[in-house]
């Protein structure tokens, strides 16, 4: 047990500091993520709500490449991929230099583009669940479509996607720990490290698992708490 004790506390008599900085790695990844995947899920929606064939063809051709491919694969595709095509066009040009892609940067670009195809059909069910008429009713008030969309469907909107992003949250916390596998040192990364050099897998990686767990604990608070506040203007029956 004390020996347990020593392997992770802080300092250099322990790996207490690189298992922090693990935490917040994937904390940070994660939180990054979120709002550009929420910005292009909603894109997406709206564009699959579109009149236009065109915008519609698209974005299902977008969510169904992005929610077809495994996450590994959507990372080696944005990671490798990007430093191919940008050296390729320097070369263009005639520059013969050597690109890496932040590894930061491209997981959670890889991230956002998987958490935006699941995110689109959340929104675009929200966006089914709102009757016509709270659009018109926006409308015989003199609203414009902008401010119908701000103040009349977005709360509704959100209060409705919840639930369904609130799930997808959870699962692009756990795949945070897919970033690892391109030199990123999350709390996987960090915790493999520590588990070779001690020769103490079971130790680290089930202290990994804890923290997993914590987070998911802490989320799943932190999301009932906004759903409630989401619900706070409907009448109680």
């Amino acid at each position: 047990m004390n020996e347990a004790l020593t392997l992770l506390s802080f300092g250099d008599a322990g790996w207490g500091d690189e298992i922090a900085h693990g935490v917040l790695i994937t904390v940070s990844l994660a939180i990054c993520t979120l709002p550009l995947g929420l910005a292009l899920g909603f894109v997406l929606a709206l564009a699959k709500k579109s009149e236009d064939p065109s915008l519609r063809l698209a974005a299902n051709i977008y969510t169904t490449i992005f929610r077809g491919l495994p996450e590994l694969l959507t990372l080696f595709l944005v990671y490798f991929g990007v430093q191919i095509a940008i050296q390729q066009v320097l070369k263009l040009i005639g520059v013969d230099a050597y690109i890496e892609v932040n590894s930061f940067v491209a997981g959670m670009v890889a991230l956002a583009l998987v958490f935006s195809s699941y995110a689109s059909e959340a929104f675009l069910s929200a966006f089914r669940g709102i009757p016509q008429g709270q659009y018109e009713g926006g409308y015989s008030l003199g609203l414009s479509h902008g401010k119908t969309m701000r103040l009349v469907v977005l709360p509704q909107l959100i209060r409705l996607a919840l639930p369904a992003l609130g799930n997808l949250w959870l699962i692009l916390l756990k795949d945070t720990s897919l970033i690892s596998v391109v030199g990123l040192s999350d709390l996987i990364r960090q915790s493999g490290i520590a588990a070779r050099v001690t020769k103490e897998p079971f130790l680290f990686f089930g202290i990994a698992c804890l923290i997993y767990l914590v987070l998911a604990m802490i989320s799943s608070i932190g999301l009932s708490r906004i759903e409630n506040w989401s619900k706070r203007g409907e009448t109680e029956r």
